[in-house]
């Protein structure tokens, strides 16, 4: 093993001298390596050594000092600074790698406090490498190959302990969940989501927990089915309409986030959006605060916390405005909602006829709800938590898993053939999604190549030990109190250990069965649902989260996605145009960078020969 200073020198800045060979944006691409383990990182340095430390990277050969060679003992503190950036300078292109580099050096020495995993490979690298134009999970995927499942990941005063295992994942969302809470997520959504259930501290998050899961109840999904049929309806028709016209392009990833944005106001809090059709300050607003709240997870500095921001920045400003608006519209909702309360019992409210009653949301669930004492805050918070989570992840997947399937003319025929065949002229029902396998594969596996978010966040709460996992420490890795944690979905859903082809979309894969992988127990299919799950798959597959904070809505967002791919194959075909590529870009889920772009046309159905005989045979 080299030196200490050595060892610290090469692994300044932040991590990872990551290979450039990783993942393709696409829905194929070349078989990834394996990934080989790093070495394990020193112990906690002594304060004393930081100024060799910094020597190191220093070049003996600065000829503006006189060819002067300078070791760590030369080095007087004050000069420190000037000395260190001209010789880091030389060694990097890149001005941010400068800075990281010494900052990291520093601020790890001095200010971080000890959180444990001295034992953890560490990745080597430069700050460019994760905030340059790929992804942050890309980035992290080219460290996992290089460092293994579990690996350090140091930048300025920060580390983050970055999670590719399935063992390690389990422990951490199922075995041992309530020593992890979302630590610096739930820093930067608390603004916007108050307590709802994806910040909330721990106890919050078990009260709002055993009010709100019980609302998703199968009378409840069954009459949202029909919702979702009638809301992508819209859509269907505003196709039609393109389909008449001599440019037919349409942004498919703007139409799957509108039409998700309708399904979650009428099916969470009975308010109707129309974005499909409209544009309306209540829209505008929605997607400011989306954007704000992508804008703020992959923002490394939190000005937004500073004094006034709200005053003096005008994107703050803007924020503030839109917030307020959205917030205006759920406290009204919620009033009235209130002031009309039927208090009834669970086993009541899961037997109402939800078809024909006026209100079936989830909101009138919570407020009718007995012994459900919530206030309007807590309701506000939990509803804005599911119009930002719902809308964005169910509108990420079918975005890519029409893009897939458009690559993939030979699984577009076979998805077409099933929906053909189990719905034939008429609007589905939540018996056809059980007939609908390879739609639901199909949706199954654009979430492996493309998870909704790619990344997890947790903090330790206490001191633990990690699982080695594949590969790992056999004894595993400890980690301390305050320990922060990136669970790389991405990395579980792409490692070539485990997913044969792992690049390819292959939906049919959910069809075969995986070995045990040392520690790891494969596939086991007697775990699995209706849709592959976590448990099924021994967490290496972690399409919603898992353990107790899974997210709630996964089968609310699979049946939405799959009810609305269904309805618009059914009815159009879709192409690209040739050399368009979408681009990718990350925030809360992961996004294209240029839109989905497609040109569509009718497809010819049997018994019906125009338009009107489409909408015939929606309307049934």
């Amino acid at each position: 093993m080299a030196p200490a200073t050595t060892t610290t020198a090469a692994r300044v800045g932040c991590a990872v001298r990551a290979r450039r060979s990783g993942a393709g944006t696409g829905c194929s691409g070349r078989q990834a390596g394996s990934p080989r383990v790093a070495r394990a990182r020193h112990a906690a340095r002594p304060l004393a050594a930081l100024p060799a430390e910094i020597a190191a990277l220093v070049p003996t050969d600065l000829p503006s000092l006189g060819q002067v060679e300078l070791g760590a003992a030369a080095l007087p503190f004050a000069g420190l600074f000037a000395l260190t950036f001209t010789g880091a300078f030389k060694k990097s292109k890149n001005l941010q790698d400068v800075f990281s580099r010494l900052i990291t050096i520093v601020s790890q020495g001095y200010f971080q406090p000890n959180t444990g995993g001295d034992s953890i490979p560490e990745a080597e690298g430069e700050m460019s490498d994760l905030v340059g134009d790929e992804p942050l999970f890309k980035a992290l995927y080219n460290m996992f190959l290089d460092s293994g499942g579990v690996f350090r990941l140091s930048f300025g005063p920060k580390c983050f302990i970055v999670v590719s295992d399935p063992l390690a994942v389990r422990h951490i969302l199922k075995d041992n969940p309530n020593n992890f809470d979302k630590g610096v997520l739930a820093e930067i959504l608390k603004p916007i989501m108050g307590k709802g259930l994806i910040p909330a501290d721990l106890e919050t998050w078990k009260v709002r927990r055993k009010a709100v899961i019980p609302g998703f109840h199968k009378a409840y999904l069954d009459c949202m089915v029909d919702l979702f049929a009638r809301c992508t309806e819209r859509t269907v028709e505003k196709m039609e309409g393109v389909c008449e016209q001599e440019n037919r392009t349409l942004d498919m990833e703007t139409e799957f986030l509108n039409v998700a944005l309708d399904i979650i106001g009428l099916g969470i809090f009975n308010y109707d959006f129309g974005s499909v059709n409209k544009e309306s300050p209540v829209i505008k607003s929605v997607y400011g605060v989306l954007k704000e709240a992508e804008h703020r997870s992959t923002t490394y500095i939190p000005y937004w916390n500073l004094p006034l921001a709200d005053v003096f920045v005008p994107r703050q400003r803007e924020f503030k405005k839109d917030i307020g608006i959205i917030n205006d519209v759920l406290d009204e909702l919620i009033l009235v909602a209130q002031q009309t309360q039927q208090e009834e019992d669970m086993e009541a409210l899961q037997n109402r006829d939800y078809k024909n009653v006026k209100d079936p949301s989830l909101l009138r669930f919570l407020v009718d709800m007995r012994g459900e004492d919530s206030t309007a805050k807590q309701l506000r918070d939990d509803l804005m938590t599911m119009l930002i989570a719902g809308h964005e992840t169910t509108g990420a997947v079918l975005t890519w898993a029409l893009h897939c399937l458009v690559q993939n003319p030979d699984e577009m025929a076979l998805v077409m053939e099933e929906i053909d065949r189990v719905l034939g002229d008429r609007r589905p029902t939540f018996e056809d999604i059980k007939e609908m396998k390879r739609v639901r594969m199909v949706i199954a596996e654009s979430l492996r190549l493309y998870p909704q978010p790619p990344i997890l966040i947790r903090r330790a709460l206490g001191d633990d030990t990690l699982p080695g996992g594949i590969g790992g420490d056999p004894d595993g890795y400890s980690i301390g109190k305050g320990t922060d944690l990136f669970i790389s979905v991405w990395n579980l859903h792409r490692s070539p250990q485990i997913w044969k082809d792992a690049d390819e979309f292959r939906p049919s894969r959910f069809d075969e069965a995986i070995d045990p992988i040392g520690p790891w127990g494969g596939y086991d299919g007697k775990n699995s649902g209706l849709y592959p799950n976590e448990s099924a798959y021994n967490f290496a597959y972690l399409p919603f989260g898992g353990g107790p904070r899974k997210c709630l809505g996964d089968q609310f967002a699979l049946m939405e996605a799959v009810i609305a791919l269904a309805m618009m194959l059914r009815r159009f075909e879709f192409s690209t145009k040739a050399g368009f590529e979408p681009g990718m870009k990350t925030g809360a889920t992961i996004h294209t960078a240029n839109g989905l772009f497609m040109d569509i046309s009718r497809r010819e159905l049997e018994g019906t020969e125009d338009v009107q005989g489409v909408k015939q045979m929606v309307a049934k």
